[in-house]
């Protein structure tokens, strides 16, 4: 397992698709993700640190699983199948649940855990940026900057 960090959340033109994009914390792969609107919305929302005036069901997911005493340990991107991720949770003393990357991701960041993604993933969906294009990553941490959560809703 490799750890990875969030980049960040656009908007794919010109389908209007929201990614994730992460980024291999020791290397130079970075992993797009497509996902839906309430999740990169989920996402934006708490790398902006915009708190809605009701929880939202990752806020709420945090909160049940600090109220049972079981900590999200991990995340753990695992499995690639027909260009469909699958991911899981990693919960207290061992106990894993499948999730969503999406879902996965929008909690970790709540919660400060982990993301992990097999190398075998990686290797099939990873992508490394060569440096004449490392303006375009630039360019997509200035639209991270300037994007509103607003910017997701459907």
């Amino acid at each position: 397992m490799r750890e990875l960090s969030v980049v960040g959340v656009r908007v794919e033109l010109p389908s209007n698709q929201p990614i994730v994009l992460l980024r291999e914390v020791e290397g130079d792969r970075y992993l797009p993700i497509w996902i839906g609107a309430v999740e990169a919305t989920a996402i934006a929302y708490e790398q902006q640190g915009v708190k809605p005036a009701r929880p939202l069901t990752h806020d709420l997911l945090r909160d049940v699983l600090a109220a049972l005493q079981a900590p999200l340990q991990a995340v753990e991107i695992t499995e690639l199948k027909e260009n469909v991720f699958f991911a899981d949770l990693l919960i207290g003393d061992g106990v894993r649940v499948s999730a969503r990357p999406s879902d996965s991701i929008a909690l970790a960041l709540r919660v400060g855990a982990p993301i992990r993604c097999a190398e075998q993933v990686l290797s099939e969906a990873g992508i490394v940026i060569p440096d004449e294009q490392e303006d375009e990553v630039e360019k997509f941490r200035e639209f991270l900057e300037q994007v509103r959560p607003e910017d997701f809703a459907g």
